[in-house]
Parts: structure tokens; C-alpha cells; sequence
């Protein structure tokens, strides 16, 4: 336990330095969701500056590829994810998850510092309260359990608790892309943080796998020839460009206010509930130290709400109406005929007027 504490205490301070970049560059990408809430206003800002240019990612546009800054963004948010992969080699995903939190501590001191972002009494509060939580999970939370080979793990993935879980979270994605993404992702917040929180508990499991399989290989044992490694590494990766997809599109579609707390709590829920079912991680625990974790967690969302309910709104984009001209507007008459109206010609009772659907956007 002390080991992956240790390594867990690294990976939060190896988070600093690209967490500062982002700040001071003034965004933050929306990249890898797996500890990016800290992220997400500014990372909206960004996606929605890259829709001015074409279609946003609400839209299914992919705009935002094509800004330099979000790929600078990008590449130092991967350092720090770098260190959060190391943490799940060594530790438990029902610790190292809850901790991402930790990440939203250091986004709101530094904004307050660097972008001069108000911090709240109650934002405070909301600061203390993960930093509590957080220490209440990493007192009671369960050791690692060893693992020797790739086969072992691929052995707990197939077993059926997991492949029912599995099957399960699969057949809930398909229903919110082909069913509910067409006629209510643009309305219900759910959908794409559903999306998104379901396939990021399968990208915990396969980065973990992953990151066991790679410490193993180091050890002295190779594990590149499994093909069980390979099959990990696969899923990984669509799961995260799934991820990467659909949160841009609710950072783009909704409140990120909203979205972020919403957000870490399914997918960390979602997260320990399929650690705890393939990895056995409460497997011989007493019922307190469970208690305590999930107080925990309890405490520490409680703590991402009220801190993100305390931040500041993005400013709204001031609408340009110079194109408009005010002097015309279309007419049709009453047979079909359409007609241009200006102010000094004598509007006929036979006349209605017009106005394009997407006239004032």
C-alpha cells in the first residue's frame, strides 16, 4: 500500500507541470476523459473558437483538429495522463479514479493565480471537501492485488460477471448512438455523458491490463507475444477516441458547469463498479473499510459539485448584425409570388411576411 501511494503522490505532482502550461496558455484539452474535468471550460472554449471556422463538434464537425493550441494542449495533458497510467499499474482503480478530483484542486488554485478566476468561500469549501475525501479514500482503500501474466488478467476479463458487464455497457452505447444521439443528444445532457462515462469504465480496465502487461515485460517477463495484450490495447484505443468524441460534444452542447460534475460521477461510479467486478478489488475487505471508501467518494463528489457550481460562466459571443440590413425583408403574396419589401413601398393587406429560420444566427 505504501508503494502505491507513493506512486499515486508522484503521479498527482508529475500532473502539475502540464496542468500550469494549460492554464497559462488560457485552455485545456478535452482530450483522454479519464481525469480532464479540470479541463473542460476551457477546452470548451477552444472547441467552440475552431466551430467559428466550420461545423462544431455538437454537429459532428472536427473543427477543433486544425488548432495549433489544442494540439499543444493535447500533447502536455498526455504527460500528465502518462503519470495517472503508471498509478493504475500499481494501485487500484477504485483509488486512483476518485483521485483525479485532486486535479480540479490544482486547476482552480492555479486559475485563480494565473487567469485571475475568483475563488469562492464555497469553491474553498468545495476544495477542502475533495481533499478530505480524497484522504479517506486512500486510508481504507484495498491493496493491489499481484498479478504474473497477461493471462491472468485475460482470465478475469472473460469471466461472466464481466463479460455480462461487458455485453451490458456495450448494448447501452449502441442504444444512446443509433437511438437517443439522433433525436435528443442535442437536448438530454445524459446521452453524451452517458456515452462517455459507460465506455470510460471499459478504457480503465483495458489501460490497466495494459499498464500491468508493460510492467511485467520490464520485469523480465514478455508479454508482446500474448495476443491478449494486443486485444487490450485495441480496445483501448477505441475507447478513448470514442471518449475523445463524444466529450467534445458535450462540452460543446452544454454547460461545462454541468457537464463536470455529471461526468465524474457516472464515469467513476461506472469505473469502480467494473473495477470491483473484474478485478474482485473488495475481495476480502471488512465492510468498514468499503463503508469508508464510498463515503469517500461521497465527500468527494459532493465537493467537485459545489466547487464547479461556484465558477464563473463563459461570456456569452456577442452576436454581429452589421451584415443585416434593416431597410428590406421578404414577402410573399398570397398567390406565391415572393417580393421584396422596402420601407417606402405600401404593404398590401394580401402580403405576409418572412423570416428565414436562420436569419439572426
Amino acid at each position: 500500500m505504501a508503494f502505491a501511494l507513493n506512486t499515486i503522490l508522484c503521479s498527482f505532482f508529475l500532473c502539475i507541470l502540464p496542468l500550469y502550461v494549460h492554464i497559462y496558455l488560457g485552455f485545456l484539452s478535452p482530450s483522454l476523459p479519464v481525469h480532464s474535468l479540470d479541463r473542460a471550460s476551457s477546452s470548451r472554449r477552444r472547441v467552440q473558437k475552431a466551430g467559428a471556422s466550420g461545423p462544431r463538434a455538437s454537429s459532428g464537425g472536427y473543427g477543433y483538429l486544425l488548432q495549433p493550441l489544442w494540439w499543444i494542449g493535447m500533447v502536455t495533458m498526455i504527460v500528465g495522463e502518462l503519470a495517472n497510467f503508471i498509478a493504475y499499474i500499481y494501485a487500484p482503480a477504485v483509488l486512483v479514479t476518485p483521485l483525479g478530483a485532486l486535479s480540479i484542486i490544482v486547476s482552480a488554485i492555479l486559475a485563480h493565480f494565473l487567469l485571475k478566476e475568483k475563488l469562492r468561500k464555497m469553491g474553498i469549501l468545495g476544495c477542502v471537501l475533495c481533499v478530505m475525501g480524497s484522504t479517506v479514500i486512500v486510508l481504507h482503500a484495498p491493496s493491489e492485488h499481484s498479478i504474473s501474466s497477461v493471462e491472468e488478467i485475460w482470465e478475469l476479463a472473460i469471466q461472466p460477471a464481466f463479460l455480462l458487464y461487458t455485453a451490458s455497457a456495450i448494448a447501452v452505447v449502441l442504444v444512446l448512438v443509433l437511438y437517443c444521439e439522433p433525436r435528443f443528444g442535442q437536448t438530454n445532457i445524459m446521452v453524451y455523458i452517458g456515452i462517455c462515462s459507460v465506455i470510460g469504465s471499459l478504457t480503465v480496465m483495458s489501460i490497466k491490463a495494459i499498464g500491468i502487461s508493460i510492467k511485467l515485460t520490464l520485469e523480465g517477463s514478455s508479454q508482446v507475444a500474448s495476443f491478449q495484450t494486443w486485444v487490450f490495447a485495441m480496445v483501448a484505443v477505441t475507447c478513448i477516441v470514442t471518449q475523445l468524441n463524444y466529450l467534445n460534444k458535450a462540452l460543446d452542447t452544454f454547460n461545462t458547469a454541468v457537464v463536470s460534475p455529471i461526468y465524474y460521477a457516472m464515469f467513476t461510479s461506472l469505473t469502480i463498479f467494473a473495477s470491483a467486478i473484474m478485478f474482485k478489488d473488495w475481495s476480502g475487505q471488512s465492510a468498514s473499510n468499503i463503508a469508508s471508501v464510498l463515503c469517500g467518494f461521497i465527500t468527494v463528489l459532493s465537493g467537485t459539485v459545489i466547487l464547479h457550481s461556484t465558477r464563473e460562466p463563459d461570456p456569452l459571443p456577442v452576436a454581429d448584425y452589421s451584415s443585416l440590413s434593416p431597410q428590406i425583408s421578404w414577402l410573399i403574396h398570397a398567390n406565391g409570388e415572393i417580393w421584396k419589401h422596402k420601407d417606402d413601398d405600401e404593404l398590401h393587406s394580401e402580403f405576409i411576411g418572412i423570416i428565414r429560420q436562420d436569419h439572426f444566427k
